[in-house]
């Protein structure tokens, strides 16, 4: 895992527009209560294109078929509502060795057509050393 990382933050990923199905879609999958209403982890979905940057990086050591997902985190300044264009960029803000593994922490600062903070996704990915 190459440590030069922290404090990469990569290009924002295409805005993703929050469509009443794709809500409908994630609320089942969770088994939430409601389908019209943004569950608060539907960030995740957004997320994955940012995340799927830092995992291409070719200089970053990362191994897919050794990641496992850590910690997840949501930091809102509002909620996200059907209809919000969201824009998000990642940031790498932490890399650690720990027992032969790595663990790389990530934010996805997303953002709505205005400009206007919504939802921080912070995740924390494992990955596995050679004997792990």
């Amino acid at each position: 895992m190459n440590p030069d990382l922290v404090g990469r933050v990569f290009p924002p990923v295409s805005p993703y527009l929050v469509g009443r199905e794709k809500v409908r879609e994630f609320a089942r999958a969770v088994f939430a209560t409601s389908d019209t209403v943004v569950p608060p982890t539907f960030p995740v979905v957004i997320q994955e294109a940012t995340l799927a940057q830092l995992l291409a990086e070719p200089d970053g050591g990362i191994d897919f078929s050794r990641v496992v997902h850590g910690e997840q985190r949501f930091t809102y300044s509002r909620p996200i509502v059907v209809g919000d264009e969201l824009t998000a960029t990642l940031a790498v803000t932490s890399v650690k060795t720990l027992g032969g593994n790595a663990m790389v922490t990530a934010e996805s600062a997303m953002v709505d057509a205005a400009g206007a903070h919504v939802v921080t996704a912070t995740s924390t990915l494992v990955v596995r050393g050679d004997d792990a």
